[in-house]
């Protein structure tokens, strides 16, 4: 019973992560679009800023005096912040491979471009090199867990050998 629940893990396992590769690029795509979204919000403001003779900071520093302005500068403060990240995560995921991105969780953490990708993909049939080879590393690794963790679980209940 507990090969069988096995190998059912392993299928989900091989199924799931057969897939990541693909959403990876997917989101990929969709990242890149955000930074180049982003990218026009920096440059607009960096312009007017030089235009004015200022710097980044002295022009988010001028952006004061009520609640509105205070609330604006802290919107474009993280803006900025969000743009640096997203560029950093951008770079480090077009450097990687589909297989070196299954390392890079973290690269792959904005909720709003992870959420916006998971709503648009569709499974596929994978037929790559590196869908095929997330597929074994998924069988495995589901494989071995149910298996594990089955095992683990029903210890206490075998049978001990008679001496």
């Amino acid at each position: 019973m507990i090969r069988v629940l096995a190998v059912v893990g392993g299928v989900a396992g091989a199924a799931g992560l057969s897939q990541f590769p693909e959403f990876s690029q997917q989101y990929l795509q969709r990242l890149a679009g955000q930074v180049d979204a982003l990218r026009l919000v920096v440059v607009g403001f960096d312009a007017t800023a030089a235009a004015n003779g200022l710097s980044r900071e002295a022009a988010l520093a001028q952006i004061t005096g009520t609640a509105f302005l205070d609330d604006q500068r802290a919107d474009v403060a993280q803006t900025f912040a969000r743009y640096d990240r997203l560029s950093a995560n951008l770079a480090a995921l077009r450097e990687a491979t589909p297989l070196a991105r299954l390392t890079m969780p973290q690269r792959l953490a904005d909720p709003q471009t992870l959420a916006a990708t998971w709503d648009d993909f569709r499974p596929a049939m994978p037929v790559t090199m590196d869908g095929a080879l997330c597929a074994v590393a998924g069988y495995l690794g589901g494989w071995l867990g149910t298996g594990g963790i089955l095992g683990l679980l029903l210890m206490p209940f075998r049978r001990r050998g008679v001496a």
